[in-house]
């Protein structure tokens, strides 16, 4: 079965660097939180919010051990008013036999905000 795992972080800054720092975290934990083995991830999209232009966050995933085939695409989201600034999204499409219910999506940073109901007590803020 194909599930879609969420995950989210922000930046305090558009730099290269932090871009692509939080974008390694934020997928580390996702694959640490439901155990997702490379060769089982179909693709990868990842949106940031406008206000992110100088790095593409796919190149943090891309340099991952046994991640350099896996498709990974990258999008901006959608600029609505009010919107959470400096945010990095993914939807991961993994291959996996966990219940939809037991899918561990991972918020980070103020993206936390995001998905209060989702965010397991044990996520912290790692900035």
């Amino acid at each position: 079965m194909i599930r879609g795992v969420r995950g989210a972080t922000t930046v305090m800054k558009d730099q290269p660097e932090e871009i692509l720092l939080e974008t390694k975290k934020l997928v580390l934990e996702m694959v640490k939180a439901n155990k997702i083995d490379p060769e089982l991830v179909a693709s990868v999209i990842i949106s940031t919010t406008p206000d992110i232009s100088s790095a593409f966050p796919a190149k943090a995933v891309r340099t991952l051990e046994n991640w350099t085939y896996v498709p990974v695409m990258c999008t901006h989201e959608m600029n609505v008013p009010g919107s959470l600034p400096l945010c990095i999204r993914i939807m991961m499409h993994v291959e996996t036999a966990l219940p939809q219910k037991e899918v561990q999506h991972i918020f980070m940073n103020e993206a936390m905000k995001l998905r209060p109901d989702l965010v397991n007590n044990s996520q912290v803020s790692l900035s």
